[in-house]
Parts: structure tokens; C-alpha cells; sequence
């Protein structure tokens, strides 16, 4: 099995120096999942004869966790009551790089996920990925609808998961704590924030920032000590965060639009008669216009409450510099002939 465990071991550039400490706690957060999923599984078995558990790192009440508990009403309406999904949102069975671990390894059953962490381990998750991809929201919707998100999602099982749709995730923009970004020339020597990706420091280091991948969880903190100047996100994540407490400046150079993962556990999957998994599959993509409706409403909600408490939105920005500050990128990254005839087949679509 390839898991984020052996990625770790291989060390890349980011994560070389972790610590024993770090590692030590990283066992007691999947010891801990695994004792609260049991009490889940037990609480809810009366009422259903199998519950899956699912991971978001978001909070409650955020898009993709109402999704995954929408999704969840119409599983459990499908199977008339026997299957059910219950939702631990807020981080509480740990960060995402833990939480695909333990889906991996059949300890969550469901995990609602960003494509960046999978991006060093499965190849086709780094074109979605990749800086510009998108035209629009609408672009990148038609695209992962269609054959090539299909191949996408085929890709999670050799990984030991079962791919079952794309959520929203946005545009991502940088924000920061020291001033107005305006163009490439005012990111110099910056610190930003990244998910655990090499094709995101890549992205950050090609506009001359300085990349700093962290879990979501430390970033609110890091901003405020100085660690870091600032990140890279979405306007209900900027929000819901309260990074915007802390990063002030807000720059749509909206230089992804990059959609999120809903995966299950291949051991729990496998569990599931065709019938049952037919049924996690309907309700999966019956999730997906709902989770979109909700993503819409609440980038408006999000971006009126920040702009409501003073953060400052720079929109006059040339995006050509970024675009063309890609090409590097895109040259690491797209190399096989496979990768190539995806990005191909998604600039063509229309």
C-alpha cells in the first residue's frame, strides 16, 4: 500500500525535519481516532447497522461538512435506515495528512480532503492542481464532471481509497499581514504558508515568495508570531479560519481554482455489498449540486463578513505575470504523456 507513512519515510524537502516529538504525536492523534471512532460506530449502531465515520478539517455548518451530512440523509433514506454517515468536523480526528492515513488504512471510513496532500503520492491529483488550470469555476466544473475527473478518481485506488466526487474549494488568493500585494514584484521574500505539496512550494517559489508548508490548523497562530507572513486560500476558509483577523491584506490573483476530494476507505469499501455500494455512489453525486449551492451562498456570506471588518480586497491586479511565471511549473510537473494529454483535454474543453 503507498500511504502517506511512506511518503513521509522518503522525507521529502519539507518534511525532513520532523521530530520525534512530531511523530510521537502524530501516533497518539491516530490512537485517539481510532478509540472515538469505535465510540461512534457503538453509539449510532442502534440506530443503524453501519455507520461510517467521515473526517472534514472544517467546522460546523461549513459547506462540505453539510454536504457529507446531506449526503448522508440520502444514503440512509436509499437503504431504508441500514447505512448511515456520521461527520466529525473541526479537526477532531486530526489533520488531513493524519486523516488520510487513518482512511487509508480503514480507521475513518469517509474523508473529505484538498487535493494538495495527495499530490506527492498520486500523479493525476496534481493537474487539477496546477496554478491557472482553470478559467473558471464553470470550467473547472464541466472538467471534473467529465472523463478526465473520472480519471482522477479511478487513480485513488491503487491508493487504497475509493474516489467518490469533487467538492468546491474556490478560488485561492494570497493574504498577508504586511502590505497591499499588487504584483509579483511586491510577493519578493515573503513568507506564505502551503498545503504539503512540492507542487505548491514549487508555485509559491516561482511568483519569488518563500513557501512554508504547515497544516491548515498552525497557520492563525504563525501569522500572529511571525512565522509566516501570510497564505493562500479561499474566502470561506480566509473567513471561517479568522485569518482575516490576523492578514489584513487580500489579494485575488486567484491563481487556483482547485477542487476537493470525497474519499472512502478501500477496507470499508470492500465491506460494502455492490448493491450498498452502489448506493454510497448515488448518494455521493446527489451530494455534489448540494454542496455546490451551499459553496456559492457562502462565499458571498464570507466575503461581505470580511470585508465588513476591515480587511482590505485588492482587485487591480495583472494576472498575465503570474500566468507566464507558471511555465516552470507546468514543466516539473506535466511530464508523462498521460499528464500532458490531461491538461491538453482540459484546455480544450469549452
Amino acid at each position: 500500500m503507498t500511504s502517506l507513512t511512506g511518503w513521509r519515510r522518503k522525507r521529502t524537502s519539507f518534511d525532513a525535519g520532523l521530530s520525534y516529538r512530531e511523530e510521537t504525536m502524530s501516533l497518539k492523534k491516530a490512537l485517539f481516532a481510532t478509540v472515538l471512532a469505535g465510540f461512534a460506530f457503538t453509539s449510532a449502531a442502534s440506530a443503524c447497522e453501519v455507520t461510517l465515520r467521515s473526517s472534514d478539517t472544517h467546522p460546523d455548518g461549513y459547506p462540505t461538512v453539510a454536504a457529507v451530512e446531506a449526503m448522508g440523509e440520502t444514503l440512509k433514506a436509499e437503504t431504508n435506515g441500514r447505512l448511515c454517515i456520521e461527520v466529525f468536523h473541526s479537526k477532531q480526528l486530526g489533520e488531513e495528512k493524519d486523516t488520510i492515513e487513518q482512511t487509508q488504512f480503514g480507521v475513518i471510513d469517509m474523508n473529505r480532503v484538498s487535493l494538495g496532500p495527495f499530490n506527492n503520492i498520486i500523479e493525476e491529483t496534481q493537474i487539477p492542481s496546477l496554478p491557472y488550470i482553470f478559467r473558471s469555476t464553470e470550467h473547472m466544473h464541466k472538467v471534473m464532471d467529465g472523463p478526465v475527473g473520472q480519471e482522477i478518481l479511478d487513480a485513488f485506488t491503487a491508493h487504497d481509497l475509493i474516489g467518490l466526487a469533487f467538492y468546491d474549494g474556490g478560488s485561492r488568493s494570497f493574504y498577508n499581514n504586511q502590505k497591499p500585494i499588487h504584483s509579483m514584484d511586491d510577493l519578493k521574500g515573503m513568507k506564505f504558508r502551503v498545503m504539503q505539496s512540492d507542487l505548491f512550494v514549487d508555485m509559491v517559489s516561482a511568483v519569488g515568495a518563500n513557501a512554508t508548508p504547515m497544516p491548515y490548523g498552525e497557520v492563525y497562530s504563525s501569522i500572529q508570531t511571525g512565522v509566516i507572513d501570510g497564505a493562500e486560500n479561499n474566502w470561506p476558509s480566509y473567513e471561517s479560519s479568522g485569518h482575516h483577523e490576523v492578514a489584513k491584506y487580500y489579494t485575488l490573483d486567484q491563481h487556483l481554482i482547485v477542487p476537493e476530494v470525497l474519499v472512502m476507505s478501500k477496507m470499508s469499501w470492500d465491506k460494502l455489498s455492490a448493491d450498498d455500494q452502489a448506493a454510497v455512489r448515488k448518494a455521493a453525486a446527489a451530494s455534489v449540486p448540494v454542496m455546490r449551492d451551499l459553496w456559492a451562498k457562502r462565499e458571498k456570506v464570507s466575503e461581505a463578513k470580511v470585508r465588513a471588518q476591515g480587511s482590505q480586497i485588492i482587485t487591480d491586479i495583472d494576472k498575465t505575470p503570474f500566468i507566464e511565471a507558471m511555465k516552470p511549473v507546468y514543466e516539473k510537473y506535466v511530464t508523462s504523456e498521460k499528464l500532458k494529454s490531461m491538461v491538453q483535454r482540459i484546455q480544450a474543453t469549452h
